[in-house]
């Protein structure tokens, strides 16, 4: 499975083939099957998000498109002794207060206030991975962060399409050297 981070459509068929053509330098044939978390956009953008980016990789391979919501007021509790607490790193939710193939996942633990989760959202998956592996999947990503021995709220390829996003629009005003594509030692 290839795992590609979308950051905006303009560029995305750009990052698409740069990926892709990473790719092929190291694996001698095309990924079976790829995966993208897609972080910054809100309920209203999803039909056009299925209309363009999505069917712009239609022709790539089997896709699983998932989109990751991280400013949402959502919050879960766990009662234990008649007390309200946070729940544990890792706890899954995915019956009763969500739509067809969306959930939520607590990546951190908190000891102080409350815990807030992160809404997924799977609106394209011609993979056909079952909702436990795509949650495992998701979750386990929020621990590959290199910079951080813990867990982070968000997969990481999202985490890191953040900070190179917020690299070059606040410290380099242009294209990034070509020479780093491959690197993330600057993150």
């Amino acid at each position: 499975i290839y795992f590609l981070v979308v950051v905006g459509h303009n560029i995305f068929i750009l990052f698409l083939w740069g990926a892709l053509n990473s790719w092929l330098k190291n694996v001698p044939h095309a990924p079976e099957s790829i995966v993208v978390y897609r972080d910054g956009v809100g309920d209203g953008q999803l039909q056009a998000l299925l209309d363009h980016e999505i069917s712009d990789l239609l022709e790539c391979s089997s896709l699983t498109f998932i989109v990751v919501k991280k400013r949402i007021n959502t919050r879960f509790f766990l009662q234990h002794n008649r007390k309200l607490g946070n729940p544990a790193p890792g706890t899954v939710v995915d019956m009763m207060v969500t739509r067809e193939y969306d959930f939520y996942i607590v990546s951190q633990s908190s000891t102080v206030g409350t815990v807030t989760p992160t809404h997924y959202n799977v609106i394209y998956d011609t993979v056909c991975l079952d909702p436990d592996t795509v949650q495992r999947l998701t979750y386990k990503l929020c621990h590959m962060y290199y910079n951080l021995s813990g867990i982070i709220r968000v997969p990481a390829p999202c985490h890191y399409a953040h900070k190179l996003a917020y690299l070059v629009g606040q410290s380099l005003h242009d294209q990034p050297s070509s020479l780093l594509a491959n690197s993330l030692y600057y993150l």
